[in-house]
């Protein structure tokens, strides 16, 4: 049957997620809800700008796919020095950090989300950068 092929494309995912959020939430969730909309709309852009799409959003995640690895690197450095800026004026304890991983896999598509090996590969390697880095 038609309908039960799994469609499938190649595509770079950038996952990003805040080291320290929950503690910054316990902290003081209001002024750590209006930091991070505030880099969100650094992120938004960024990705918007280098041809990217925002699949999923949680909290203080973003998944993001590109039709290119080297615009998803791009956007992830732009990201990371407008997010710095955005800290630039912030006590140390309130400066959103992100992590970011990229992965250039085979994802499956469903309506608009992607999912696969090639996204979790992504969010694992997020998971193991550094604060502030690629």
């Amino acid at each position: 049957m038609a309908s039960d092929v799994i469609k499938r494309r190649l595509a770079a995912i950038l996952s990003a997620d805040v080291v320290g959020y929950s503690r910054m939430m316990g902290d003081d969730e209001e002024s750590t809800f209006e930091i991070l909309r505030q880099c969100r709309q650094i992120i938004d852009s960024n990705v918007a700008e280098k041809g990217g799409r925002i699949v999923a959003t949680g909290g203080d995640s973003v998944l993001a796919e590109f039709s290119s690895a080297v615009e998803a690197v791009r956007c992830a450095l732009d990201m990371q020095t407008g997010v710095a800026k955005c800290n630039s004026d912030l006590p140390e304890e309130r400066r959103m950090r992100f992590r970011i991983g990229i992965n250039l896999g085979d994802v499956m598509v469903s309506g608009d989300d992607i999912l696969g090996d090639g996204v979790n590969i992504a969010a694992r390697l997020e998971q193991i950068a550094e604060p502030e880095s690629i």
